[in-house]
């Protein structure tokens, strides 16, 4: 991939941008074998590529400049401000949405917000695309409500040049810090939740929910983990930090018995939407912390299924498993480093599969799938 801010060195987030693509993927791979040294060659499965380019569903632009010539992407640590409107990782879709946001700005008298003068409201654009619909989520993310008015007066041109926009909110960050949002969200449209769909599974993406920016990569990760449980033949599992449940509405079937747990309400409302379409009966869907939820229950189902945050599970979550012993664990993983760390807390198991998901290409970072089985009488070496 040729990127023209890399190559003037404005820009540095794709670290490895010069490696060929099959070696960064052989350098994810010897990492994740580095990780997990006790495992056969023959539990790994051929790791799952990415295109290199146009494959992000998601842009986060820092809005910096001025009212008549805002600027959207970074600001570097030299403290530049640098465009990323052209930035080769986003879908085709983005440019032409970014074109039109340029002079909206100034129609709806954005200020853009500037650090050093602590003045402007305008701090961030959040754009996100359904690879279904082509529709898009955007939030404009402001410092206090006083542009929220004029915002509202100059949307029908907005809308009126671009039909794509789907849903359109106003997120509130008052806070004089580089946090990218805060908590409160004004709806700007009807349509609050943006629609998507991998492998004939809905799911649907709020403002403040979690979700993959790597949609093609996504969606053969979500495949891969119902297959393997398809193989296993449940007919209970739990979901834990499950998102918009897009794991456990790929794993059940109509006659699973689905419980899914995330700390995250928005999330958890796209859930049970979807779960509502899949027509599944057998499901509930609640917003809790995973941890305090598994812990505090006498039972388990065959398999409970995990995608935690860049922390990992932890060691009250791997000593209830190793004590409960439900036949099966499926792991996902955004840092294989706190999942192999996990997985030595986790007694009594054999790992069965693991495969790595390049879902971020030209950087070290990846996400990788490892099926755990309970060591049986039969599995013991």
């Amino acid at each position: 991939m040729y990127c023209e801010k890399y190559e003037a060195g404005e820009c540095r987030s794709c670290q490895w941008l010069e490696l060929p693509a099959e070696q960064q993927l052989r350098l994810k791979q010897d990492n994740l074998f580095f990780l997990l040294p006790t495992l056969s060659a023959a539990v790994f499965q051929p790791p799952v590529a990415s295109a290199s380019v146009r494959f992000r569903n998601k842009a986060k632009m820092v809005i910096s400049g001025s009212v008549e010539k805002p600027v959207f992407g970074i600001i570097n640590p030299q403290g530049q401000a640098v465009s990323l409107t052209h930035c080769p990782l986003y879908t085709e879709g983005f440019e032409p949405v970014f074109d039109v946001l340029k002079p909206f700005i100034a129609r709806a008298g954005l200020t853009p917000y500037n650090i050093e003068r602590k003045r402007g409201e305008l701090k961030y654009i959040l754009l996100t695309q359904s690879q279904h619909t082509g529709q898009f989520m955007l939030r404009f993310v402001l410092r206090s409500e006083k542009k929220v008015e004029q915002l509202k007066k100059a949307l029908p041109w907005l809308k009126q040049q671009l039909p794509q926009l789907a849903v359109i909110t106003v997120n509130l960050q008052p806070i004089h810090m580089a946090i990218l949002e805060g908590e409160q969200e004004i709806y700007l449209t009807d349509q609050q939740v943006l629609r998507e769909e991998f492998n004939q599974v809905p799911l649907f993406i709020r403002p403040h929910s979690f979700f993959q920016t790597n949609p093609v990569v996504a969606a053969q990760l979500y495949q891969t983990a119902r297959e393997w449980v398809r193989e296993l033949k449940i007919d209970s599992l739990w979901d834990l930090f499950c998102g918009v449940g897009g794991f456990g509405l790929h794993c059940a079937d109509k006659q699973t018995k689905l419980t899914g747990i995330e700390i995250s309400a928005p999330a958890i409302a796209c859930a049970k939407q979807s779960a509502q379409e899949l027509g599944l009966q057998r499901v509930e869907f609640q917003a809790l912390d995973s941890t305090q939820f598994a812990t505090a229950k006498e039972g388990v189902p065959q398999l409970v299924l995990v995608n935690p945050p860049r922390r990992g599970i932890g060691k009250a979550l791997c000593d209830y498993l190793s004590r409960m012993q439900p036949d099966y664990i499926l792991y996902s993983s955004c840092n294989a480093q706190t999942m192999a760390k996990d997985i030595e807390q986790l007694v009594g198991y054999d790992v069965r599969k693991v495969q790595l998901f390049d879902m971020f290409p030209h950087t070290s970072h990846y996400e990788v799938l490892t099926l755990l089985a309970k060591v049986s009488t039969e599995h013991k070496h």
